[in-house]
């Protein structure tokens, strides 16, 4: 087991913390977690940033406390347009984002899980812009299936 420095040191000591180097992508879960903020109506927000020359989302994963509506703020500093494909209950969500813009969604999240999102223009989800939402929770009544109880961690 290492250490968040140890690790980040290892990732650039073998090439995998840079864009193009080892891998054609930087490793999904090497990046920052983020967790989204709960209102007081219950519904939740959060902002995720490309920065300039990563092409990596920050936070890279995004935690949910629970399922439900989330506003996203997404934000691209790069000098290169981006655009996010994000999932929600009903529909995806699609938001071109030039360079340097900002654009917002709103998602709805109801079940625990995890859903990805990228940016799928030219190559970029190859190249490593791609991340998740993780919804903490567990699956209402109706959704379980019909077993015996299961030993919980």
């Amino acid at each position: 087991m290492t250490t968040a420095q140890e690790r980040s040191d290892l990732l650039d000591q073998i090439g995998l913390a840079a864009q193009n180097k080892a891998t054609l992508g930087q490793v999904l879960g090497t990046g920052r977690i983020g967790q989204a903020t709960e209102k007081s109506d219950g519904r939740m927000q959060a902002t995720i940033r490309i920065h300039p020359d990563e092409l990596t989302w920050d936070p890279d994963i995004l935690v949910m406390p629970h399922g439900g509506d989330i506003d996203l703020e997404l934000v691209n500093d790069d000098l290169n347009t981006h655009c996010a494909l994000l999932p929600s209950n009903g529909d995806r969500k699609f938001i071109w984002l030039v360079n340097h813009s900002r654009g917002r969604a709103t998602l709805n999240l109801d079940g625990p899980g995890y859903y990805w999102f990228g940016s799928p223009t030219g190559n970029d989800e190859g190249r490593g812009l791609t991340g998740a939402i993780v919804v903490l929770g567990d699956a209402p009544p109706e959704a379980r299936l019909d077993r015996p109880e299961q030993p919980r961690p």
